[in-house]
C-alpha cells in the first residue's frame, strides 16, 4: 500500500463580473498531474464576496436563475444595508457567500474527481465588477 502525499496549488481567477466562471478543467488537470488514483481534493476560496459550487454544467439557464434568484433574495443597494464602503453590491456579495460556501471537497476515485456526468466546479462571483479570485487547491491521496 502506498503512502499518502499532498500537493497544494493556487489557481489565479479572472472572474467577468456577476455570474459563473468554471474551474473543472483547471481542477482536473491538478488531480491528473498529482498522480492520484484516490483520495480527496479540497478547494478553498480565499475571498468574502466570492463563492464556490458545484453546479449544472450542461444547460447555462441554471446559473441564469440562481443568479436571478439571489437577485431577488439579497438586492444589491438594499437600504437595510449599512456597509456599502465598496458601493451598493458589496454588503449582499458578503450575504451570497455566507448562504453559500467558499470550501468544496470531492473524492478522487480511479484518478478523477468522483463528480457526477452534470457537474461542474464554479467560482460564483457575486459582485458586478471583474475581480481576480484565489482558490488553494489541497489534494491528499495516493
Amino acid at each position: 500500500m502506498a503512502g499518502l502525499r499532498q500537493f497544494i496549488h493556487e489557481i489565479a481567477v479572472r472572474t467577468p463580473g456577476r455570474g459563473f466562471t468554471e474551474i473543472t478543467a483547471d481542477v482536473a488537470g491538478l488531480v491528473r498531474e498529482a498522480g492520484f488514483k484516490r483520495g480527496l481534493v479540497t478547494l478553498h476560496l480565499q475571498h468574502t464576496s466570492a463563492s464556490l459550487l458545484i453546479q449544472e454544467n450542461a444547460d447555462p439557464d441554471v446559473r441564469v436563475d440562481f443568479d436571478r434568484f439571489f437577485a431577488r433574495l439579497v438586492p444589491d443597494g438594499d437600504r437595510m444595508f449599512i456597509h456599502s464602503a465598496e458601493g451598493p453590491d458589496d454588503m449582499p456579495a458578503h450575504i451570497r457567500t455566507a448562504l453559500t460556501t467558499v470550501n468544496l471537497s470531492i473524492p478522487i476515485a480511479s484518478g478523477r474527481m468522483a463528480l457526477g456526468t452534470w457537474q461542474g466546479i464554479y467560482v460564483w462571483e457575486h459582485r458586478r465588477d471583474p475581480h481576480s479570485r484565489r482558490v488553494v487547491v489541497h489534494l491528499l491521496g495516493e
